[in-house]
């Protein structure tokens, strides 16, 4: 009999909703997978005693005993349980202010993110999804990072990594993330752009199947430039696009970026499967490769996408990318992390501290996450491991 697949979760900044998103969401992903909960048990003390809890929780035998413990969630519904791990079980809920970030709260994320990222490196989990940080909140606990990505990638001493976000309608893999748009515009590359594009490319065949991957590069400037009335940063992303399209045409079928690592084993993904449960799975197509065009003005491009013109957009910096995709899919778009050596996704939201423990935050994207992983770790086992968020 096939396994379960097995997830960690990190619990995120335990001041922010990713406590209450756990606990509004453990009976559906159990449905899926094992659990097992990395994070400040002192996020779930918090919690203690504020009204409007959907849910009821305890600790099972007598308690959380030092750093491990086993949480049992109660709703109307059902029950559902998860191993708990805490790598700071000296941080209490005395220490921790709900809704305010701090240097308590950042080391406590941090340090769950390296425990957990350690058990997916080490193959003792199937797949990582991770709930919101506070970046201001890890620096002010010392630790000099950007984000999730950045940190992950240090972690795992991966070459390249990039942040994608995928969804039924539409799929963006950023070219830079946390920098701010001045330095974007100046660092702007045009081999750093042809990186992008064919790794972006490569990773999202090995994903779906497709090796007629559309791929479509963003603009930076208005009307793309408009012949460079407005900018000639088009022309160095015009030949970005030609190196891309040369990359393929001189490699193997393994792709350009065979030899970096990858969760999921070469060739075609098991027969039927699919990327996202309303999609349809690939069609056979000719080995022919990807097909790049661009640049294109953004303000018309996402909206080609959505319509089914382009299977995956390359935007050059994090806004160009996120305001379309969170406007179009706010629910259902996911975070995945491409370049890692193991599956890890998360939500596309923060730690929304003006929100927590009101008991409002809607927790779909969460298990959107989480389910997206489920079926990632089955594409990567070749197991029918499958999950659906209810509408």
């Amino acid at each position: 009999m096939d396994r379960r697949p097995r997830l960690a979760i990190t619990l995120g900044d335990p001041c922010g909703i990713g406590p209450e998103l756990l606990l509004k969401s453990l009976l559906a992903i159990r449905a899926w997978a094992d659990v097992v909960v990395v994070g400040a048990r002192a996020g779930l003390d918090l919690l203690e005693g504020v009204p409007g809890s959907p849910v009821a929780w305890h600790w099972r035998t007598s308690g959380f005993e030092g750093a491990t413990g086993e949480l049992v969630v109660e709703s109307p519904n059902g029950s559902a349980s998860a191993q708990w791990l805490d790598p700071t079980p000296e941080i209490l809920a005395k220490d921790l202010s709900l809704g305010a970030g701090s240097a308590a709260s950042g080391r406590a994320t941090v340090e769950a993110i390296r425990l957990a990222a350690g058990m997916a490196q080490r193959g003792e989990v199937d797949a990582l999804v991770t709930l919101p940080m506070a970046k201001s909140a890890a620096h002010l606990a010392g630790y000099d990072i950007p984000g999730h990505t950045e940190y992950l990638q240090a972690l795992a001493g991966a070459p390249l990594t990039r942040m994608a976000f995928v969804s039924p309608r539409l799929s963006v893999v950023l070219h830079t993330v946390h920098q701010s748009l001045r330095s974007v515009v100046e660092e702007l590359d045009s081999d750093a752009v042809a990186e992008t594009l064919i790794f972006s490319a490569d990773r999202f065949i090995q994903l779906t199947g497709n090796p007629a991957l559309r791929v479509a590069l963003c603009a930076l400037n208005p009307h793309a430039g408009e012949n460079g009335a407005f900018g000639n940063e088009e022309e160095g992303l015009s030949a970005a696009l030609e190196r891309a399209a040369g990359a393929f045409q001189e490699t193997a079928s393994a792709g350009p970026f065979a030899a970096l690592p990858s969760p999921f084993p070469p060739g075609p993904p098991p027969e039927g499967w699919r990327l996202h449960p309303d999609q349809e799975p690939p069609r056979p197509t000719p080995e022919m490769g990807p097909v790049f065009s661009g640049p294109h003005p953004s303000d018309s491009l996402f909206h080609r996408a959505a319509s089914g013109e382009f299977d995956l957009v390359v935007a050059l910096y994090h806004d160009q990318g996120l305001i379309p995709i969170k406007l179009l899919e706010p629910v259902r778009a996911v975070n995945l992390t491409l370049g890692l050596p193991y599956i890890r996704t998360s939500p596309d939201h923060g730690t929304a501290f003006d929100k927590a423990g009101r008991w409002i935050a809607d927790p779909r994207n969460f298990q959107e996450a989480a389910a997206l992983a489920v079926r990632l770790a089955g594409r990567a086992r070749h197991q029918p491991w499958s999950a659906r968020v209810a509408p």
